[in-house]
């Protein structure tokens, strides 16, 4: 088994991420783990992802026990990336315990099946979400149709629908 959903969290969010919730995003991590989550699933893409992964891995020098699952959407996702962020990438792919590519070629719907993964081996989804369309969007979506907690650190939070389970940080 990849991770036990019970004790797993998920990260989505937009790539425009620029550091702009790192203290929530780090309090969050450790709240988080404090409850007993103990793996964190990240889809490892430039912004909220990687950054969020980071924060795990920050966690992980002061409790051994936590654990980084990357999400790779397909062999190659970084090749697009710029040369700091696929160092940042190459960096936690190699600090993470568990490394899933999820296609060994890029093709049409490839981050959907990602976000997918990420949601179904998870209870609880950390999110920066602004209400945009997109891959977040998808993903928060279906968190919220899978009785996922979310988590949105957003300070556009209000953006997700009143019926959602949430917790804002």
């Amino acid at each position: 088994m990849i991770a036990d959903p019970r004790t797993s969290v998920a990260f989505s969010g937009h790539r425009t991420y620029c550091g702009d919730a790192a203290d929530a995003l780090h309090r969050t991590v450790g709240e988080l783990y404090a409850r007993g989550f103990r793996t964190f699933l990240s889809g490892m893409a430039v912004g909220f992802d990687l950054a969020a992964a980071e924060a795990v891995l920050e966690l992980r020098e002061r409790m051994p026990d936590v654990r980084l699952i990357a999400a790779v959407p397909f062999q190659g996702q970084e090749a697009r990336f710029s040369q700091s962020d696929r160092e940042r990438f190459s960096r936690v792919l190699s600090a993470a315990d568990v490394v899933e590519v999820l296609s060994p070629v890029y093709h049409r719907g490839c981050y959907a099946v990602r976000n997918d993964f990420l949601v179904d081996h998870a209870r609880v989804l950390v999110a920066w979400y602004d209400g945009s369309p997109g891959g977040t969007h998808y993903t928060v979506r279906r968190a919220m149709r899978r009785g996922l907690e979310i988590l949105d650190l957003h300070p556009a939070a209000s953006a997700l629908p009143a019926f959602a389970p949430t917790l804002f940080g």
